[in-house]
């Protein structure tokens, strides 16, 4: 269980309205994390299960999104969701938007210490956050716990900002303000999130760094 503190600062740090937090969340996706929305849609859209849990929601609006554009393109989503944040602002602006939606269903928790069976999901997602987790390595082993044997978990991880000036001096500007502003709690280099993601039970299938950016799909060791 991440301490109550770090959880404290987390929850004060994103106690703003959801509008606000997409916002902000745009800015930082292309100057910090140099990334795009098409790439977070193809990451994570293609990774959802017929159990799929849906980490760190936020306000909703990139799960939203995603699921809209699977509608659009012909692959509707039929599964049981659950998805998860430890932000009462921003599960509000996710309960908001998908009230009505069958199938899925809205919790506050701590990615530490999630109330849910083991070996029961498909699919995980976490869009955008694992670089927010004051222990992210217990959070990913939760994540690896609730997952079935075989289970995969869509990952992207805020990488230290690399490549050519000013854009490398505008992500390192962003992510000093993120830190300060309890939103973001570390940056890692490549080495690092691998080995994190492979001592919490994972597999590494794929990696691709995308500007600031590593995008893993990882496979939950079997017993």
């Amino acid at each position: 269980m991440i301490p109550t503190e770090s959880l404290s600062k987390i929850e004060k740090a994103y106690d703003s309205p959801p509008i606000w937090y997409d916002i902000r969340g745009f800015f930082v996706l292309t100057f910090a994390y140099r990334s795009t929305l098409w790439a977070q849609i193809s990451l994570f859209g293609n990774n959802i299960g017929a159990r799929h849990l849906e980490g760190a929601v936020g306000s909703g609006t990139l799960f939203g999104i995603i699921l809209a554009w699977k509608k659009i393109t012909g692959h509707p989503i039929h599964a049981e969701i659950v998805g998860f944040d430890y932000a009462p602002s921003m599960l509000a602006g996710a309960i908001r938007r998908f009230k009505g939606m069958p199938g899925i269903r809205l919790i506050q928790a701590d990615v530490a210490a999630l109330d849910l069976p083991h070996d029961y999901f498909d699919t995980a997602n976490i869009a955008n956050a694992i670089h927010c987790f004051p222990d992210v390595v217990a959070g990913l082993t939760e994540v690896c716990r609730v997952l079935k044997p075989g289970g995969r978990l869509a990952v992207n991880v805020l990488l230290y900002p690399r490549g050519v000036q000013p854009f490398k001096w505008i992500s390192e500007r962003i992510n000093a303000w993120a830190i300060r502003k309890g939103i973001l709690y570390t940056p890692y280099d490549q080495a690092d999130i691998r080995s994190r993601i492979v001592n919490a039970g994972f597999d590494i299938e794929s990696e691709k760094v995308a500007g600031n950016t590593l995008n893993v799909i990882a496979v939950k060791r079997s017993a």
